[in-house]
């Protein structure tokens, strides 16, 4: 991998990132040669469920294409095991936990006002709008939920261009959809499930008309297009729903994958089907406008395939909404024709949160001196191999039911606890990626000294400032939430 003329020293402290000024004083050569960026998300994708990471019964073959042609991450994790803090901590790079964004935000359709009024707090500032700030042409394509309100609208984040919903998912046929949404207009309903309402864009609605991973698929190539003609390099946040429920897929792509007897596999199988189709076009639409060779392009998963709705998380334990491997650990790769060298892997951990300072470093770009960053700049650690966080801790924790699950990953070693009467357990991922055998009885230091880690961590949580339904605001209160000291006691 070389490194780009145009990248900065950033450091990265425990008070948040301090950035070099270089940025400001950038020559116009070295700012038109900042890199493009597309970084595309798919929504509860399985581990397994992609042919460069072991699928067999998927295929996937634009997505394995740039997968061999570029670098692959074996071990890379979001920062929540669900979709909407997931993101936020991919956007704001910083565990949603700091600001008060553990919970999903709730379906619009649940007519929780106090809660719909909410968002990603103004104060963080999203990387959408570090970009914007220093040249970027911005665009966000689907799935948003970071709030529907208006002062957290995309366009009001840094995003220049917005095509999407802002919930957090919607139907896939959206002529079905559009008719459930008119029959209740004009039944006078008040709110409206999210997953029918109208797409928008930028802040205006739409009538969809294609299969929807296929109609944002097309509005990515828009973008790209439109961005292209322009002089500012540019920035896509493709958000697909895909293969998110409910399982709705195209009689076509179904009968690809006819040989599957699962229903739900095979729906789920033809849905990431077609992401991968989309994503094809994507690299068509790059290489027509001659952007490919200087454009980093980023896939991966927003959090484990949904154990029952046809995912594949092998050989990783649990999924979507879980602490273990199957939950936050999701498939990755970075393709960047002239930076980095095809076939190339990186079996060190990593986190979305790395997104933010990455990014910005890559784009030239000045990160303000008061943002709180939870992440690290990792592009030196992927040219030499090495692992970024050396004895460093990545953790995802959910409350869940009265309790909370923790799952930590340091260097090879993972540790978890969940459930209340549940012993912290310990796992050494190198020889046991399945989380099967627990070794905490030979290591218990190791196991304080990560419990002991995971309890300081817990000390910069927030209050929730939502949650995903009221019952779940409830057992909140009711049961005295947080309860850390009892969640990080050992025996």
């Amino acid at each position: 991998m070389r490194r780009p003329s145009c990248l900065l020293t950033f450091a990265t402290l425990a008070i948040g990132c301090v950035v070099s000024q270089a940025a400001h004083s950038a020559t116009p050569e070295q700012q038109s040669s900042r890199p493009n960026i597309v970084l595309i998300l798919c929504d509860d994708l399985g581990y397994a469920d992609v042919g460069f990471n072991g699928s067999t019964d998927i295929q996937t073959p634009n997505l394995d294409r740039l997968a061999s042609n570029g670098m692959k991450f074996t071990s890379a994790y979001v920062t929540h095991p669900f979709c909407g803090p997931s993101r936020m901590g991919l956007m704001s790079g910083r565990y949603p936990h700091k600001f008060g964004a553990p919970f999903n935000l709730p379906n619009s359709g649940l007519g929780i006002e106090q809660y719909n009024r909410q968002g990603v707090p103004i104060d963080q500032k999203l990387i959408s709008s570090v970009l914007q700030d220093s040249g970027y042409f911005t665009g966000a394509i689907g799935k948003w939920h970071l709030g529907i309100d208006a002062d957290y609208h995309p366009n009001q984040r840094g995003f220049d261009d917005f095509y999407g919903f802002l919930g957090g998912g919607h139907m896939y046929f959206t002529d079905r959809s559009r008719g459930i949404y008119e029959r209740q207009v004009k039944a006078g309903k008040a709110n409206f499930n999210e997953y029918i309402v109208p797409l928008q864009h930028n802040g205006t609605d739409v009538d969809e008309t294609e299969y929807l991973t296929d109609g944002l698929s097309r509005e990515a190539v828009r973008f790209i297009d439109q961005a292209s003609a322009g002089e500012q390099p540019f920035f896509l946040y493709l958000a697909y729903n895909a293969p998110h429920t409910p399982l709705e897929a195209k009689q076509s792509d179904l009968e690809r994958f006819a040989d599957i007897d699962d229903e739900k596999r095979r729906a789920y199988a033809a849905m990431v089907y077609a992401v991968d189709r989309g994503v094809g076009r994507v690299v068509q639409s790059l290489k027509k406008a001659g952007a490919m060779d200087n454009t980093l392009v980023i896939f991966l998963s927003d959090n484990g395939g949904k154990i029952g709705a046809g995912s594949n998380n092998a050989p990783l334990s649990q999924g979507k909404g879980s602490v273990s491997e199957g939950g936050f650990r999701v498939p990755m790769f970075f393709h960047w024709p002239t930076e980095i060298s095809a076939g190339k892997t990186f079996d060190h951990p990593v986190t979305t949160l790395d997104f933010y300072p990455t990014l910005a470093r890559l784009a030239g770009a000045t990160i303000p001196r008061e943002t709180q960053c939870d992440g690290k700049d990792i592009w030196d650690s992927i040219g030499s191999n090495q692992n970024p966080r050396q004895d460093e801790s990545i953790y995802a924790l959910r409350h869940w039911n009265g309790f909370h699950n923790v799952g930590v990953r340091r260097n090879q070693w993972k540790i978890t606890k969940q459930g209340p009467s549940s012993p912290w357990k310990l796992f050494d991922l190198d020889r046991d990626i399945s989380e099967s055998n627990d070794v905490s009885a030979s290591h218990p230091e190791l196991v304080r000294t990560m419990v002991d880690d995971a309890r300081k961590w817990s000390e910069s949580h927030t209050q929730p400032l939502w949650f995903d339904n009221l019952k779940a605001e409830q057992n909140w209160k009711s049961n005295g939430m947080p309860i850390y000291q009892s969640t990080f006691a050992v025996e």
